[in-house]
């Protein structure tokens, strides 16, 4: 029995079609991100199942209403454990959320239609619902570490029935 034809693709020719994450240039790298900010949300992992829990506080450095780091040039100074995401990385980092274009393109699977490379908009990654925007509950300085487990939410391991359609809703 042979494997099942592959879906074809529209975005066959792009740049995250055609180069592997290691050919990349740095503009192309960066472009790849799509301003969720899933990752600047403060995580939690079970000791024993290795499992991760999202929590709604995010890095003191994260803007929640644009998106953005304060600081990502110097993020790194500022936040000692701001993990940066690298080609290596984001094929074994297990709490990258389901919808992260690092992690899509190297699986070798399509980017979503509100993903800014293929709607042309930045503000889509927030109509989808797939963003952080309004619903970060505080900064790690505002909420203890030894309170994050009552901020446990299961949204940023989940994508949006809106981010899932093939495209842009009417």
């Amino acid at each position: 029995m042979t494997a099942p034809a592959k879906k074809p693709s529209e975005q066959e020719g792009l740049f995250w079609k055609t180069k592997t994450l290691e050919q990349m240039s740095g503009a192309e790298w960066e472009s790849l991100c799509d301003g969720c900010a899933r990752c600047c949300l403060e995580k939690l992992e079970d000791e024993d199942s290795g499992r991760i829990y999202f929590t709604h506080v995010s890095c003191r450095l994260l803007d929640s209403g644009l998106c953005a780091c304060k600081d990502y040039a110097h993020r790194s100074d500022q936040v000692p454990d701001c993990v940066r995401l690298t080609p290596e990385n984001v094929r074994t980092l297990n709490w990258l959320p389901p919808s992260c274009a690092y992690k899509l393109v190297a699986e070798g699977r399509d980017l979503y239609w509100w993903h800014p490379l293929i709607s042309g908009d930045p503000n889509t990654v927030h109509e989808a619902g797939v963003s952080v925007r309004g619903r970060v509950q505080g900064t790690e300085l505002d909420i203890n570490d030894e309170h994050l487990e009552d901020h446990i939410v299961q949204w940023p391991g989940l994508l949006p029935k809106r981010a899932r359609l093939k495209k842009r809703p009417a």
